[in-house]
């Protein structure tokens, strides 16, 4: 699986810059490669970044999450989260599943990962909490 290199200077200037808020990839299935399908402005919610995930097709995405610690410091982690709804055909979710570590490898410094097979899975109270 091939890693068009869009996917990594946008999620640069997701880390380095901080110009987008979040980013939503797809595997092209026809050229086999994994580009970026979305992007986020800085300003965008995690609402907005949920409801851009489609509700019966497998998609990467990254989300710069922004929290306060328990001890009053503002700070942000790089969210990896591979969405693979139950709805989705078995044939994407085997894509998705087997190209996932390959294509991870390539986004340096992600901190967090999810796994989501439903909205439930990655609710803001578990992002919140998996960043604490």
């Amino acid at each position: 699986m091939a890693v068009n290199d869009e996917c990594k200077l946008k999620f640069l200037e997701l880390k380095a810059k901080r110009n987008y808020r979040f980013i939503v990839f797809k595997i092209e299935e026809s050229i086999q490669q994994v580009m970026v399908e979305k992007v986020g402005t800085p300003e965008s919610t995690y609402e907005e970044f949920t409801s851009s995930l489609p509700d019966n097709e497998c998609r990467y995405a990254v989300f710069d999450f922004d929290f306060i610690t328990d001890e009053n410091c503002q700070k942000s982690k790089i969210f990896f989260i591979a969405w693979a709804p139950d709805t989705s055909r078995v044939r994407s979710k085997m894509l998705y599943a087997s190209s996932k570590d390959r294509f991870k490898r390539e986004l340096d410094g992600i901190q967090v990962e999810l796994q989501a097979t439903d909205p439930s899975e990655m609710s803001l109270d578990i992002v919140k909490g998996r960043a604490l």
